[in-house]
């Protein structure tokens, strides 16, 4: 957990640097941070199979960081629930319930979330190549994980791609361009595009699409590759489009990667794709385009691509963070692949036939 707070905190002195030159006033509104904020309801119901004699269930809660404000919270159940903190740092709710009596398990989570844009001006100048020390110290960001590989095929196509440069923020930028001009996002046709059900570079590299955790994991194995640390975030967007509405909202993920003196750097290349690349408007993908953004699509706007490449939007609510998660108390089916909703178990072994409804509200200020 300290590891965590403490990359964030790094974020937040970029992210309010501006502040520190000028009050507010002074600030032109534009270059401002935005901010929202959000009335949440996450209900998430496993459905318990007949015979069943021990259900666990690991579930994602918000994480909080210098751009995340919770408040508010609570965990509805008829079981009682503890909180722990998973192997990269995640804090996470934990129930289990032996020889269950009734056929499902609902927990009610509500919380109030002021999120504030993660809005960054990214100058390769101020950083510096990373030394051996320093990698040493981020090697978890740099270890390949069950679906994020870094084998033979991915180390030539990152010399390929990144070269002799060795700048991490020109690093990185090589990588988010080349990704964004070579992947598709599967919403564009989804009659011939599919994303994988596990978010895999493997997948993404020989499809050439994929969803937003195919397109950061193939972004983290090329980066780890080039020797640059990264890490993904899991969260959701709190699209304008369903605010209000009853439905499973899904999931979202992001990249943060790391640069000397400047910290940990934040990119949505998924994103930058939609609004980046042209592509035909259909009947078929219209709606899915729409929700698969976390402002609205409203056609083609390159000023996306740089945008998304150190800023985030502050329609986002944070889950979790990393691949491969190690809970507490362990779970018996190996390592958790993410956790932007809940993983279950029954029996000792990993347990899919459950449900989530994410619904969330505009708080006015």
């Amino acid at each position: 957990m300290l590891r965590r707070a403490f990359s964030y905190r790094i974020l937040s002195v970029l992210v309010l640097g501006v502040c520190l030159t000028a009050s507010a006033g002074d600030v032109p509104k534009s270059a401002r941070p935005g901010q929202a904020a959000f009335s949440v309801k996450n209900v998430l119901t496993v459905k318990v199979p007949q015979g069943a004699q021990t259900v666990r269930v690991w579930f994602a809660v918000p994480q909080e960081d210098a751009f995340s404000v919770i408040t508010n919270f609570n965990a509805a159940t008829d079981y009682p629930v503890h909180y722990d903190w998973d192997s990269w740092g995640n804090k996470v709710g934990y129930l289990e319930v032996h020889a269950p009596a009734q056929p499902q398990i609902t927990i009610t989570e509500t919380f109030d979330l002021k999120r504030t844009e993660m809005k960054n001006v990214v100058d390769a100048s101020q950083t510096r190549p990373l030394t051996d020390s320093e990698r040493g110290a981020l090697a978890l960001y740099l270890h390949p994980t069950t679906y994020v590989v870094v084998n033979d095929d991915i180390k030539k196509l990152a010399a390929q791609i990144v070269g002799d440069e060795k700048n991490p923020v020109i690093e990185a930028r090589k990588i988010y361009d080349w990704t964004l001009q070579n992947i598709d996002y599967w919403v564009k046709d989804p009659d011939h595009l599919k994303a994988s059900p596990v978010g895999s570079t493997e997948y993404c590299l020989r499809t050439k699409t994929g969803n937003c955790t195919d397109f950061h994991s193939l972004f983290a194995s090329l980066s780890m590759a080039a020797g640059l640390p990264t890490r993904m975030i899991y969260g959701s967007l709190l699209k304008p489009t369903l605010d209000g509405i009853r439905v499973d909202a899904s999931y979202h993920c992001w990249i943060e990667f790391y640069a000397p003196n400047l910290g940990w750097i934040p990119l949505d290349v998924s994103l930058a794709n939609i609004y980046g690349k042209e592509f035909p408007l259909t009947d078929k993908n219209k709606k899915l385009v729409e929700l698969t953004t976390a402002t609205g699509y409203h056609g083609l706007d390159p000023s996306k691509v740089d945008y998304y490449f150190g800023n985030i939007d502050d329609r986002r609510v944070v889950w979790s963070v990393g691949r491969d998660l190690i809970m507490q108390p362990p779970e018996s089916d190996g390592p958790v692949n993410s956790l932007p909703k809940m993983y279950v178990e029954v029996d000792g072994k990993q347990f899919t036939d459950w449900t989530r409804e994410f619904t969330y509200k505009v708080l006015t200020p």
